[in-house]
């Protein structure tokens, strides 16, 4: 057998018979004793196929007899296509497929003689095909009447069917290989590509060149499957879903001539379908999937704060990722992305956007109930990425922070969503442990941190919690030492533009004046001292002792939130709706919890705030939150703007770091004993 470089050389001097070798030693980056032994491997191999060998002249010159120009002039390509040597993984795949294709009892001769490798080889390969197997829960079986076969659920091995096809495509010679291993010929192959054609023009859709040309492979080989009583049976699908899709009417037209197709087999190729990427469509049924298309708007709104950007055009953007999202729904859904593969690595800036796509991709995933894979965040990356790209927009120019600190994920959080906000014009993009800090392998310019780091970036040492005047302090040094200045030329009309795309403006006259002389307000506009003539609240003046409940135990969270709550209810400071909100962010992110035992549920000021306030829910036996805490000192936190709760806030964390305070108030016996230690640490 011929390496690939041999089978390259051999090519040359077939198709450049004049060519010297110096020329080859050169194109190949070959010296003069490696080509040497190519040619003796490559003679080696025209002799084993009763072919005169290739004679070396002393100027360097090839003389090759007319037989081996025969040989290869009608068929080149096939012929030396096949003197490859196939890889360990080449050859895994091909097991596989026969595994799942063949149609007759299969034993280690099939395997070496299709193969041409020995069956010590195939004995190894064996045990990795069993590795890849068990991400499937699949398992090769070997009995001297069956020979080898694959155990497990259809809908598994149906999984495996189609990545494995793909595979094996993606060979050189490919195709052809499949078409020998699965004896399917072009016959079957022409009739479902014109059935293919027909949905597409059914659907109003094209499909992706690469999904054309597995589809009809797939098809055949499911449909045998199916023949051979190979079905479907425990399938978490569901009918109604998919049953009144346009997909599954083409499903119908597809198979018109399979009568005796059970229901479930029908669903499985409409999955199929709904799966496949497309390369355009005329028609994209909006009401297919509920709240989907909002789902995609909120993701880009998340992707544009996050990435410090305005996406123009974002409901052209929106529909482009409707058409690829469509199929990711359902692949997701029904754990199908192993079907999917990107081809090639992602740039520096793309490999950004990635990062901030995953950030902002929550509102996707909560809607399919299941994370989304990276084969499926990274094909939207790439359609968010081009399209910045068109327009221009880049996130690579911008300041790029991340944040690092040692006192744990909720500190963190916080620490994180300050900063972020104190800098709306740098692209945040995490929040890090120092521990994940020494590894981190994103480019960034800027390090936020409490504490001192090794790092070669520009580092700006602050504290957690900043008050208002620190805070107006921090941007005036980090703007100074990042630019050189400090920026306030802020284009009003470019404001007025994006302003007037997302509301109604009455008096655009008045509103630019506003802008402006807020703008303009004095030289150093961008960190001016705002007048706050709202007092910082300590945190005995939010928690009173009637704010304070006390409970040996309660059964659920979302009832601990609501007593926690119910003084401030009664007080007016929230509303309802208040404690339904918190009970959901608190669902979705364990943030809240800033220390062992307690945590602080809160939700957005237009949430139902109506005042400033906080209350205490001491539950003695604790209540366990998210599978993974138990909290027993839970604070309300209701905040009517960024500013007025935060003393109080920072004067808890104190609170909280206590190991010994923590726990006298969750022994405590009555309400003042509580309001003792909450005063302890209000005195600042």
């Amino acid at each position: 057998m011929l390496s690939d470089r041999n089978k390259n050389i051999l090519k040359e001097l077939i198709s450049y018979p004049s060519i010297i070798s110096m020329d080859l030693e050169k194109k190949y980056d070959l010296t003069r004793r490696q080509l040497g032994y190519s040619i003796q491997k490559i003679n080696d191999w025209l002799v084993s196929n009763n072919l005169p060998a290739i004679e070396r002249t002393r100027n360097g010159h090839f003389v090759i007899d007319q037989a081996v120009f025969s040989k290869f002039s009608s068929n080149n390509e096939n012929t030396l296509a096949k003197t490859n040597i196939l890889t360990e993984d080449q050859r895994v795949y091909l097991i596989m497929m026969m595994l799942v294709s063949s149609e007759e009892e299969l034993s280690l001769n099939h395997f070496t003689l299709e193969l041409n490798v020995s069956k010590n080889t195939i004995l190894s390969d064996l045990k990795e095909v069993q590795r890849r197997l068990d991400e499937y829960e699949l398992t090769i079986r070997y009995s001297r009447k069956n020979g080898y076969l694959i155990e497990g659920k259809e809908f598994q091995i149906r999984k495996l069917l189609i990545n494995v096809t793909y595979q094996i495509l993606q060979m050189s010679n490919g195709e052809t290989r499949l078409k020998e291993l699965t004896t399917i010929n072009e016959v079957q192959l022409n009739e479902f590509n014109h059935r293919i054609e027909r949905i597409e023009n059914t659907l109003n859709l094209k499909f992706t060149d690469e999904k054309l040309l597995t589809m009809p492979y797939i098809l055949i080989l499911v449909l045998r499957r199916i023949e051979k009583g190979h079905h479907i049976n425990a399938f978490s699908i569901e009918y109604e879903e998919l049953s009144n899709t346009k997909e599954y009417q083409a499903t119908e037209e597809l198979l018109y001539d399979f009568e005796n197709l059970p229901v479930e087999e029908r669903l499985f190729i409409t999955l199929h379908l709904l799966t496949t990427n497309v390369h355009s469509s005329e028609i994209l049924n909006e009401e297919a999937i509920p709240n989907l298309i909002p789902a995609i708007d909120t993701m880009l709104r998340y992707f544009e704060k996050n990435a410090c950007i305005y996406l123009q055009d974002r409901d052209i953007l929106r529909d482009k990722l409707l058409q690829h999202i469509q199929p990711a729904y359902y692949r997701i859904k029904y754990q199908l992305t192993d079907t999917v593969h990107f081809q090639g690595s992602l740039s520096k800036e793309f490999k950004e956007i990635h990062h901030l796509v995953k950030r902002s991709i929550r509102p996707l995933a909560d809607l399919i109930g299941s994370d989304i894979p990276d084969s499926e965040s990274t094909y939207i990356t790439m359609l968010i990425g081009g399209w910045m790209s068109r327009q221009g927009e880049s996130i690579d120019k911008k300041i790029k922070a991340i944040v690092v600190c040692p006192q744990g994920v909720s500190v963190s959080r916080l620490m994180f969503n300050e900063i972020s906000e104190l800098f709306p014009e740098f692209v945040f993009l995490d929040s890090l442990s120092i521990r994940e800090f020494l590894d981190y392998p994103l480019h960034y310019d800027v390090v936020f941190s409490p504490v001192h780091l090794e790092t070669t970036k520009k580092l700006f040492v602050t504290k957690v919690f900043l008050g208002q005047e620190e805070k107006y302090r921090l941007r005036k040094q980090v703007m100074l030492e990042v630019h050189g200045y400090i920026p306030n030329d802020i284009d009003v009309n470019y404001l007025m533009e994006i302003i007037k795309q997302h509301a109604t403006i009455d008096s655009e006259k008045d509103l630019i004046d506003s802008l402006e002389n807020y703008i303009n307000r004095d030289e150093d506009a961008a960190v001016v001292k705002k007048n706050v003539d709202k007092q910082e609240l300590n945190l005995d003046q939010l928690i009173t002792p009637q704010n304070i409940t006390l409970e040996d135990s309660v059964s659920y969270w979302e009832d601990a939130i609501q007593k926690g709550a119910h003084p401030l209810i009664e007080s007016g400071s929230i509303e309802e709706e208040y404690v339904n909100r918190m009970i959901q962010y608190s669902e979705q992110d364990s943030y809240i919890v800033i220390g062992p035992n307690i945590a602080i549920p809160h939700a957005a000021p237009e949430d139902g705030v109506n005042e400033v306030g906080m209350s205490l829910l001491r539950v003695k036996e604790g209540v366990r939150y998210s599978n993974e805490f138990s909290i027993k000192l839970i604070v309300v936190i209701a905040a009517v703007d960024k500013q007025q709760h935060i003393h109080a806030l920072m004067q808890l964390m104190r609170l909280a770091s206590s190991e010994k305070d923590r726990n006298r108030m969750i022994n405590a016996n009555s309400v003042e004993e509580i309001y003792e230690i909450i005063k302890l640490y209000s005195a600042d």
